[in-house]
């Protein structure tokens, strides 16, 4: 199999799957139409013109950035393809937010050990991440 990183925003469809099939929340048509138009910076990795991997950074652009959508299709897992997406969205960051800029992202179970590599620290117990989903939390991917 041939990988391709390509600094791209996925389209809606691919983004909606691949948020599913990785076990994330799942959004709406409408919730990603919206939000992928915040995308500051997106990576994607295609094998045989499929996008099979994502990640995007979101943000104001200047004091606060976030990385969201770290997602891989579980057939492509173990192959390094969020360590490439990471580091294009890191690469990204360092050349484009200023030196104050605050990166966030909310680490889901052992993804916190690729992202400690790049510098991320808990922050608990000065501050903790709180959410709320409206109207009503989400299913998550099957």
């Amino acid at each position: 199999m041939t990988y391709e990183l390509q600094a791209q925003t996925p389209s809606v469809a691919d983004f909606r799957r691949l948020r599913e099939v990785a076990g994330l929340s799942t959004k709406t048509q409408e919730a990603a139409e919206r939000g992928l138009k915040g995308t500051l910076f997106a990576a994607v990795i295609l094998c045989e013109g499929r996008t099979v991997a994502m990640g995007r950074v979101i943000g104001d652009g200047g004091c606060h950035y976030q990385i969201v959508d770290m997602a891989v299709e579980p057939e492509h897992q173990g192959r390094g393809l969020g360590k490439r997406i990471f580091a294009a969205l890191m690469d990204w960051l360092h050349e484009n937010a200023p030196k104050s800029a605050y990166v966030s992202l909310i680490a889901d179970g052992d993804a916190r050990h690729l992202y400690a590599k790049y510098g991320f620290e808990p922050v608990m117990p000065a501050s903790i991440g709180m959410a709320q989903w409206i109207g009503g939390r989400p299913a998550k991917g099957t």
